[in-house]
């Protein structure tokens, strides 16, 4: 043992290692010795630095043991730099925080969580908060309070109505609307205000005043309530009460023989409904052009055939409707009186009487003779369509101050005004029993009306561009309308929706009607100056009536079913009629 504590100097002489190797393990001696443990706590202790360099020739054969020793200590400069060097700085750490206290001391009062975390990391190294880094910070914070400020004031109930808004902010002493401020703006304005007053603790006191102001505002409309009670129903007059009954009366009438004839034809075997409509579509194919004449200076706007189709009636731009007759096309009389252009003209279902509507904002009623019987004044702005109640007691009318109105034919009053088109009202038919009358316009909807209680019974959506024409079919249920978006649409009114789309023209429908006896086909009109039947079973294309030079604004068919007539901007009557021969002419009425 004795020459082993003497042979490591012997042997660290012998190698040469140079100085900065001795410091490093002399400097590595104390984790080494955490490491290794008590076990070598011998070899590096005994360093007797005074050990001459003469004794090499004794020590030569007893060389063996150090090579042994030296492995042990070799390992000792490799694996503790990795492990010491960075946890060497851990115990100083402690020493080096004293100013960073004071730093962190001093910035907890501006922030508590950031500030402790920058200040401990930054404390090794001593840097100090630069006027840049001051602003910035400061910047944040402003961030961070108009953050939560706009979070505090998403969760308040703010009112949505305007004039709630305008109250609540004079309430609160602030103006209630600023220079080219909108509703929106507004709001969040009084958003804000109120989210601000939150936060300075004083919302709560001004609520609550408030509440008790709304409490006593509220109370006050109560009592008012319970003194006055508004009605649902604009109050109509005697003469609507009467009239509502009469068309009562008389649609039940109309509909009770209606049904009856769909009923036999249903259940009577000699009945043969589908050999009845083919043998009237196979006549609306032999339409043919029968005479045409010049029936004004200016474009004519409407036609009507009388009950019997023996007189025609057409009106113009002029002003001036005018009276023919069937079928030579010769003009009977002129029905001067408009003061401006006439929109339309109708004939009465029970009598010889014609009713015309014109811009200059009244309808009169005219004998065929052209004297005057009545004039009709009440609209607002310009008329135009025109139609009679079945029954020939009431005359409706169309116009564009979003209205139509029911006239008494014989006492010339204004039995009802009815609202309801948020535009124009352009078209208006009446339901061959009298109950319904169906009106359009420029608002794309068509609408069904109840003439017995008043009310919207049907809105009809569909149409995507201005209606200006609709018809009712005989057999009850079926409406067609005729729009600018070139499309004509069937109606059922039992599903109350539409059953049928007809891509009927390149350009606008001026009008529409259904054959007057059974419905078995439609006609119509449109501004690409052509006329086109349809099938009312399959509404498949029959026939086309081309003649006219520009856009036929208006047609009507006669009660037989024998005859069509057209009117245009051409300013020429057209009448279509069927090549059958004459004794095979007659429509089974049943």
């Amino acid at each position: 043992m004795e020459v082993d504590e003497e042979n490591p100097s012997s042997a660290s002489v012998a190698e040469p290692t140079p100085p900065g190797t001795d410091a490093e393990m002399l400097a590595t001696s104390e984790p080494a010795t955490d490491i290794m443990g008590p076990a070598t706590l011998t070899s590096p202790m005994i360093t007797p630095a005074a050990v001459p360099p003469s004794a090499p020739p004794a020590v030569a054969p007893l060389s063996a043991p150090p090579p042994v020793l030296v492995p042990s200590i070799a390992p000792l400069p490799i694996v503790p730099p990795a492990t010491s060097r960075p946890l060497a700085p851990l115990p100083v750490r402690p020493f080096l925080t004293q100013n960073g206290e004071a730093m962190a001391s001093e910035s907890e009062s501006e922030d508590d969580d950031q500030g402790s975390e920058m200040d401990a990391q930054g404390s090794s190294v001593g840097y100090e908060i630069t006027e840049e880094s001051r602003v910035v910070r400061e910047r944040q914070e402003k961030a961070m309070k108009e953050f939560m400020m706009k979070r505090r004031a998403a969760a308040l109930a703010v009112p949505t109505n305007d004039v709630a808004v305008r109250t609540r902010l004079r309430r609160l002493g602030e103006p209630i609307t600023l220079f080219g401020e909108r509703e929106m703006e507004r709001r969040d304005r009084l958003r804000m205000l109120m989210a601000k007053l939150d936060a300075e603790g004083q919302l709560e006191k001004l609520m609550k005043a408030h509440e008790e102001e709304e409490e006593a505002a509220s109370a006050k409309d109560e009592v008012d309530e319970e003194m006055f009670q508004y009605p649902f129903y604009t109050e109509g007059t005697q003469e609507l009460l009467e009239a509502r009954k009469f068309i009562a009366k008389f649609s039940i009438v109309r509909a009770s023989q209606r049904l009856q004839r769909a009923r036999r034809k249903r259940n009577d075997p000699d009945e043969d409904e589908d050999a009845e409509v083919d043998w009237a579509l196979r006549q609306a194919e032999t339409f043919v052009l029968d005479s045409s004449e010049i029936g004004d200076d200016r474009p004519l706007g409407g036609c009507s055939f009388s009950k019997d189709g023996n007189l025609l009636a057409t009106c113009s731009s002029s002003g001036v409707a005018k009276i023919w007759s069937m079928p030579e096309v010769k003009r009977v009389s002129a029905l001067k009186g408009h003061t401006v252009h006439a929109t339309d003209v109708a004939f009465s279902p029970v009598s010889d009487i014609v009713a015309t509507a014109s811009a200059d904002r009244t309808a009169k009623l005219w004998n065929t003779d052209g004297t005057l019987v009545r004039t009709f004044e009440g609209h607002l702005d310009r008329l135009a369509r025109i139609a009679f109640h079945p029954s020939g007691k009431y005359l409706g009318t169309s116009s564009f101050d979003k209205t139509w109105r029911l006239w008494d034919i014989e006492s010339g009053a204004e039995l009802l005004l009815q609202e309801g088109h948020s535009r124009s009202v352009y078209g208006i038919a009446f339901h061959l029993d009298g109950s319904l009358v169906a009106s359009c316009g420029l608002d794309s909807l068509t609408r069904v009306w109840d003439l017995r209680t008043g009310r919207s019974v049907l809105a009809l959506e569909g149409h995507i561009k201005p209606v200006y024409g609709a018809d009712f079919s005989p057999n009850g249920y079926h409406l067609a309308t005729g729009s600018e978006d070139n499309t004509c649409r069937i109606w059922d009114l039992r599903k109350k929706k539409s059953l049928y789309i007809i891509p009927a023209h390149s350009k606008l429908i001026s009008e529409v009607k259904f054959e007057p006896q059974e419905g078995y086909y439609l006609v119509t009109a449109s501004y690409d100056t052509t006329v086109k039947v349809w099938s009312s079973r399959d509404f498949k294309l029959i026939k086309t009536l081309a003649g006219h030079e520009s856009r036929v604004t208006s047609l009507d068919i006669t009660g037989d079913g024998q005859c069509i007539a057209t009117v245009g901007h051409d300013r020429t009557i057209k009448l279509w009629s069927s090549s059958v021969p004459s004794e095979e002419k007659s429509m089974d009425l049943g």
